[in-house]
């Protein structure tokens, strides 16, 4: 029987004199990656990926150079650092930031989906990661679950790692060797004979499909089955059942375009609401938060109500981001209790901008009596008369308070009314409908108003992923 050549094969446990091996971390074709720690000094653990030398062909031999060339210059807190690489006469060593969490995938796997609150948040650590490799005009080409490390199983940072088919690009480069792992390549590697650094996007839009659904959206049984998948002209479909924010449900949608030309931008990516980089945790967070609320403070003590709570409202987002940033337990106990008193007074203030409903049965005949005549008068008219129909539809919402449906039916109809009154002829009819479009179009738009300043509450942050952490926000919808 042949010896198989990978490192994995190999029962000997690899030694480093200033190293002490201890747990075997995981395996591949080239290389074994241990768990270890230094024998002095402060023994920091660290991750050790052994490479058997005899194992490594050419391509191989060039991956791993590309690799090392890389993290020696890569440095960033969402990148797995290269701490040093040594060599004997059986293997290369690279001696690694060790991440405690294992693997995305495993992480997935353990919870089968992931609550949108938590995806966000590690979108927004692999975006800033592909920002700064974007700097550097570096394309991964391998992104994929297996290699998104967690530095923890509780509140875990994102760490990029295994750069062995990342690429230095330029001007007008095209690759033509295949690269990655086939269920997260774009389908212009598979489909195709040349492709660009556009193929991360599409493995972050399949990672993402996977973290909130569970499975990647092509998950086949053989490479020739997912190529079939992904020759397919129609659109990606989002699994039923599975409530997604709207704007995560574009994000997905635009990363899963199977021509690369279609495909959302490195910019608009870096750009759209769902990745949200203004609101990352980060040193600025909190100052950012106090100059907003300092002025939402000065509008409420002015009596400009709707104004504060707006502001209230933009700072609460980097108060929850500045929660996150800080360590110290006691700052984020103050932290928590503060940004509680302001969201108490903005869902206060709020609660006073509520859409008044008709104060007595006098102005609710006179109303119905108009509309009652407006659907006599518009029986030759079929639009008007569905509009009509809306607007009854709009009035029964806003009486039980579901504004946001109200909305929706009053400038639907709204839209037929402003389109046809000037061409309407002169008469009562079009007197009567002047007359009820301006007071529907403010009523629509003092539910507006009060929807546009809609408060959140917001959870204890301080909960773990593990305990299904919610980092409520206050939006500004």
């Amino acid at each position: 029987m042949a010896r198989p050549s990978s490192a994995s094969s190999s029962p000997v446990v690899p030694k480093l004199k200033e190293y002490i091996f201890t747990d075997k971390l995981g395996s591949g074709t080239y290389a074994t990656v241990y768990k270890a720690y230094k024998k002095t000094g402060k023994r920091d653990v660290v991750a050790i990926k052994c490479v058997l030398k005899t194992s490594l062909n050419k391509p191989a031999t060039e991956n791993l150079l590309t690799e090392i060339e890389l993290l020696k210059k890569l440095k960033h807190d969402n990148i797995v650092e290269l701490k040093d690489f040594l060599w004997d006469e059986k293997y290369i060593y690279l001696i690694m930031e060790y991440c405690s969490g294992g693997d995305l995938s495993h992480f997935i796997r353990s919870r089968r989906t992931l609550p949108e609150r938590i995806v966000k948040r590690f979108l927004q650590q692999i975006a800033q990661a592909m920002m700064y490799l974007w700097s550097f005009k570096v394309a991964h080409m391998d992104l994929k679950p297996q290699n998104i490390l967690l530095t923890s199983s509780t509140n875990p940072t994102i760490k990029i790692a295994d750069f062995g088919f990342a690429k230095h690009l330029f001007e007008g480069d095209d690759l033509h060797i295949m690269r990655g792992s086939p269920l997260y390549m774009a389908p212009e590697i598979i489909c195709q004979t040349a492709y660009d650094a556009r193929v991360d996007l599409w493995s972050i839009g399949v990672i993402l499909y996977e973290c909130l659904f569970g499975k990647a959206p092509f998950a086949s049984e053989s490479f020739k089955e997912l190529s079939v998948k992904l020759r397919d002209s129609r659109p990606v479909q989002l699994p039923y059942g599975v409530e997604i924010s709207d704007e995560a449900r574009d994000l997905i949608l635009r990363l899963l375009k199977r021509n690369p030309d279609e495909r959302i931008s490195f910019d608009e990516f870096f750009l759209h609401p769902f990745v949200d980089l203004d609101h990352v945790p980060s040193k600025d967070s909190l100052p950012k938060a106090i100059k907003i609320v300092t002025e939402a403070v000065e509008k409420d003590e002015k009596g400009d109500f709707k104004k504060a709570v707006k502001l209230y409202c933009s700072a609460l987002e980097y108060f929850m981001s500045a929660i996150q940033y800080e360590t110290n337990p006691r700052k984020k106990d103050a932290l928590r209790r503060k940004v509680q008193e302001y969201m108490d007074r903005a869902e206060f203030l709020r609660t006073q901008m509520k859409p008044c409903k008709p104060s007595d049965s006098v102005s609710r005949s006179l109303s119905m009596n108009s509309y009652e005549e407006l659907v006599d008068l518009c029986q030759d008219r079929d639009e008007l008369l569905a509009a009509l129909k809306l607007i009854k539809a709009a009035e029964i919402e806003a009486e039980k308070e579901e504004y946001s449906q109200a909305l929706k039916h009053y400038e639907l109809a709204l839209g037929v009314f402003i389109k046809t009154l000037p061409e309407e002829p002169k008469g009562r009819r079009k007197d009567l409908l002047n007359m009820e479009v301006t007071k529907w179009m403010a009523k629509a738009e003092n539910i507006k108003s009060y929807l546009s300043v809609r408060v959140i509450n917001t959870e204890d942050t301080s909960q773990s992923v593990d305990d299904g952490e919610n980092l409520g926000s206050c939006s500004i919808q």
